[in-house]
């Protein structure tokens, strides 16, 4: 059976919503309804692998966010809020729950007294280098349906899309 000839759950909503109303023109859910669709699969596959490290997503993204910062892994609060994509209050809450894992550090930044710096420990280390190590071999996998090209030409629509969307990468955070 060629791509073409195989079906997935939109094409039957779309095929339902041609027979009831042949009018409408079904052809963006087409899009969205993939999009919306392989990104809770996607998701449940994540959440999956990060449970398996004793890690929620949010966790894993605190902790990646610090990793990619760099040697010595401390960003300034703002900065991890900013990284992260979530409010500073969001932040607040997650790095409560990662120094009750032992997971992170925070002090206040001796040359700004009024900034929170916020650190790998050790024991984040450890855990944020081995578990980002499985976490792309998880994602290698989910995408082994689509070759090496089709990845590259979904990666280049991706990227326009979100642009066209407003999603022009990170914001400065302010401290």
């Amino acid at each position: 059976m060629t791509d073409s000839a195989q079906q997935d759950g939109v094409d039957v909503i779309i095929r339902e919503w041609r027979a009831v109303r042949p009018d409408l023109d079904c052809s963006p859910m087409a899009v969205i309804g993939r999009l919306s669709r392989v990104s809770r699969l996607l998701e449940r596959a994540l959440k999956d692998e990060f449970a398996r490290h004793g890690l929620e997503p949010w966790e894993f993204d605190v902790l990646a966010t610090l990793l990619r910062s760099g040697p010595p892994h401390v960003l300034t609060a703002g900065e991890l809020s900013s990284a992260a994509m979530v409010s500073s209050a969001a932040l607040t809450n997650r790095v409560d729950r990662l120094l009750e894992k032992g997971l992170v550090d925070r002090q206040v930044d001796p040359a700004h007294r009024r900034r929170v710096l916020i650190s790998l420990s050790e024991q984040g280390l450890r855990l944020a280098n081995e578990v980002v190590e499985q976490h792309l071999a998880n994602e290698r996998r989910l995408l082994d349906g689509l070759a090496a090209d089709e990845r590259d030409q979904l990666t280049t629509l991706l990227r326009r899309l979100l642009i066209s969307l407003g999603d022009g990468g990170r914001q400065p955070a302010e401290d």
